[in-house]
């Protein structure tokens, strides 16, 4: 919940929320390297339902098998997108699991530049490694990345909900996904909370759509009205909240250290 309210206050594609989730789980004593590869795993599996649903509601939209206007600009272009960010992703389950020690053995050397060479090339290897893991989380069919549908399908919803308090005629459901999903891309501007990047982005594409502006703007706000207090004010007291535990935690190593060197 901490980690939801971060990503809504300081957006930059959810680096917020990111970074301070990581932080959280490295101060309960998991490794670095394992929350890599468990955050990438996360990322890709919730990344993975975005990137697919512009592919299927795009492309779906402009062959008229989903009922709605299909311009190829809103439509074809942004699945084109998605589709060369999911080849990359898959692409990096193809580096093999070794390749880390290979470039660290490559680069050879003690000084200042290969230390840094030994850090830089754990990047590849961990993306890599979380990819493959949400690949096999979902190869074993773990019911818990089911999750990573519902998250999307909830705020969608919230989203189609104010489309009709506002009017008795609401834009078709394929259109209200593929213009959530494009107008999310706004998410990925270094603004607070998103504002005016996902606002503007989405009222953009609805316009694109054929929505009416007056119904996209007043349904598009009063959404982020929703979908940014509702998080934010639970997830505030939960930072509280884990400042305290991690205090706890730091409280809890020391005694164990101490116990060790005691021994």
């Amino acid at each position: 919940m901490a980690g939801v309210a971060a990503t809504r206050l300081f957006a930059a594609a959810g680096a917020g929320g990111i970074a301070l989730t990581a932080w959280a789980l490295r101060r309960s004593g998991m490794e670095a390297r394992l929350v890599a590869c468990r955050m990438v795993a996360f990322l890709a599996l919730l990344y993975a339902v975005y990137m697919g649903s512009i592919v299927v509601f795009g492309l779906g939209l402009y062959f008229g098998l989903f009922k709605g206007p299909g311009p190829f600009a809103i439509t074809v272009v942004p699945a084109i997108f998605a589709l060369l960010l999911i080849g990359i992703f898959l692409a990096m389950s193809l580096l093999p699991g070794d390749a880390e020690r290979r470039i660290t053995g490559w680069s050879g050397g003690s000084g200042r530049g290969a230390r840094i060479m030994a850090r830089v090339v754990t990047i590849p290897a961990s993306a890599a490694s979380g990819v493959r893991m949400a690949i096999d989380l979902v190869r074993n069919r773990e019911w818990g990345v089911l999750g990573a549908v519902a998250w999307w399908a909830f705020d969608i919803a919230t989203l189609w909900a104010c489309f009709h308090a506002y009017g008795p005629d609401p834009p078709p459901f394929a259109v209200i996904v593929l213009a959530y999903f494009v107008g999310m891309l706004g998410n990925a501007l270094p603004l607070p909370g998103g504002i005016g990047g996902v606002d503007g982005g989405m009222i953009g594409a609805f316009a694109a759509l054929g929505v009416s502006s007056d119904y996209a703007i007043s349904a598009v706000l009063t959404y982020r009205a929703f979908a940014f207090w509702l998080p934010t004010l639970p997830g505030a007291i939960a930072y509280f909240q884990l400042r305290r535990r991690v205090a706890t935690w730091r409280e809890e190593h020391r005694a164990a250290e101490a116990a060790v060197a005691q021994a």
